[in-house]
């Protein structure tokens, strides 16, 4: 028998918001795993807040609220704000009550910046690593890095030349999108900037290719299950990755035993191998040999091991991390401007994939 379409007339419903969340569901093990982080960040965000004054946005409401962002590639704020209005999964998951107001997307924006001030992206990392590491998910011993292109939230239009006497003049009556044409112009860093994001640099992946207004963001990866123990974002160019690869093995305490650190062959020069073995650690770089370089820095001494060979099959891990940014994490293009925004959102977003990952793993070990 046709069943009858009857209009909505129920007005309140006896089911807990608990009870329609399926056992199973991926995000009760994420919450599982987040909860005793937050906890253990208490005392953090009490250093951050006032004792006076009205009452924020909790900094766990708004750390479970930015995970689902990156979880489920949510765009903007507003948008965000928007799906919690109405989704009860998103809304048990962060905390709020089915009749509990929804924040207004720039107070939001505008909490989220005292959590910049104050290190937590950094602090929630390290968190999730400690999570791993009592899950024995680390090796601390053997490490992977490596770079990529970020595209700013900044167009090429908007580059231009750091002296006002030198900029085009726009005479096309369009103020919003006018027509630009630097066709024929030699444009630089050292000459040219964005007026939307002066933090971003001009820069392309390889000869050939076409540039962007970009930032570098590198990763620090442990070999073992293809866990980011650390992240860097500055502005590109031709020594910043290599750079960055440096300052990150530093941050890792202190060994007796040596560590590797494998690369791809962008990493292959004298003064990154030096640097490296200066960090108490074997270089794993691969060799970038050719016609024009057929030597390398990295000699036999070390490919002959079998764990030079184990690196380079290890390594290819880390493109998963950026995979995942930038398909999922809202990576490929930024929605934030300015080098401390990129640097928090580029280490929460890989924080997150962290929790992808160990959730992942808890479920069905991986070999070791």
């Amino acid at each position: 028998m046709r069943g009858a379409d009857q209009p909505q007339s129920t007005m309140f419903s006896y089911v807990s918001i608990e009870d329609r969340i399926p056992a199973d569901h991926p995000l009760r093990a994420m919450h599982a795993l987040v909860q005793p982080i937050l906890r253990a960040l208490s005392p953090r965000f009490t250093d951050l807040y006032s004792a006076m004054g009205r009452p924020s946005i909790p900094p766990e409401r708004l750390l479970r609220a930015l995970l689902l962002q990156a979880l489920y590639t949510i765009r903007s704020e507003r948008q965000l704000m928007e799906q919690l209005d109405y989704n009860l999964l998103f809304r048990w998951f962060v905390g709020l009550n089915p009749d509990d107001p929804i924040w207004v997307p720039t107070v939001f924006s505008k909490n989220r910046e005292r959590l910049m001030d104050g290190g937590i992206a950094d602090a929630f990392l390290q968190e999730v690593l400690r999570v791993a590491e009592s899950h024995g998910l680390l090796s601390h011993e053997h490490f992977t890095v490596d770079g990529t292109l970020l595209d700013a939230w900044a167009s090429q239009k908007r580059v231009q030349p750091k002296d006002p006497a030198a900029r085009t003049p726009r005479d096309d009556g369009d103020p919003k999108n006018p027509t630009v044409n630097f066709r024929q112009q030699r444009r630089t860093n050292e000459t040219h900037q964005s007026t939307t994001d002066p933090d971003a640099r001009l820069a392309r992946k390889s000869s050939g290719t076409a540039s962007i207004v970009g930032y570098l963001g590198s990763v620090l990866m442990d070999n073992r299950h293809g866990l980011i123990v650390a992240t860097d974002v500055r502005a590109p160019g031709y020594e910043s990755e290599r750079d960055a690869a440096l300052e990150m093995l530093t941050t890792l305490d202190p060994r007796a035993r040596r560590r590797t650190l494998g690369a791809d062959k962008g990493y292959d020069t004298p003064a990154f191998v030096e640097g490296v073995r200066a960090a108490g650690a074997t270089p794993h770089v691969a060799q970038n040999l050719h016609a024009r370089k057929p030597r390398s820095a990295v000699d036999d001494r070390t490919t002959r091991h079998d764990g030079y060979a184990v690196s380079q099959q290890k390594r290819k891990l880390v493109e998963e991390s950026f995979g995942w940014g930038k398909v999922v994490g809202g990576l490929r293009k930024l929605r934030h401007r300015g080098q401390r925004r990129v640097d928090f959102v580029f280490r929460f977003v890989h924080a997150a994939y962290n929790l992808v990952r160990i959730r992942t793993l808890i479920r069905r070990p991986a070999a070791t």
